[in-house]
């Protein structure tokens, strides 16, 4: 899975936000502000991934996460994106 063509993200105000373009923009209006989690998730999602390569590389990144709780995030933010049509 990834971002599909369309979703563009960028830093405002030490935040990521993403917004749909072009074809992307017919389906969804909106705009996607991020945490640094979830833009780490985003930024993951620039390129084919799956949701366990997420997690080792949330693990990698950031010390004392419990897999569980990062792959609770990771599914929760793939849902998120799945829901507004942002995922390949």
């Amino acid at each position: 899975m990834k971002l599909k063509k369309g979703f563009v993200t960028y830093q405002l105000g030490g935040e990521q936000m993403m917004v749909a373009a072009g074809a992307a923009a017919k389906q969804f209006h909106g705009m996607v502000r991020s945490n640094e989690t979830a833009a780490f998730i985003v930024d993951c999602l620039k390129k084919e991934t799956t949701q366990d390569a997420i997690v080792d590389a949330i693990l990698a990144r950031y010390e004392g996460v419990e897999r569980e709780r990062a792959a609770r995030d990771v599914a929760a933010i793939v849902e998120k994106l799945q829901s507004i049509g942002a995922l390949e």
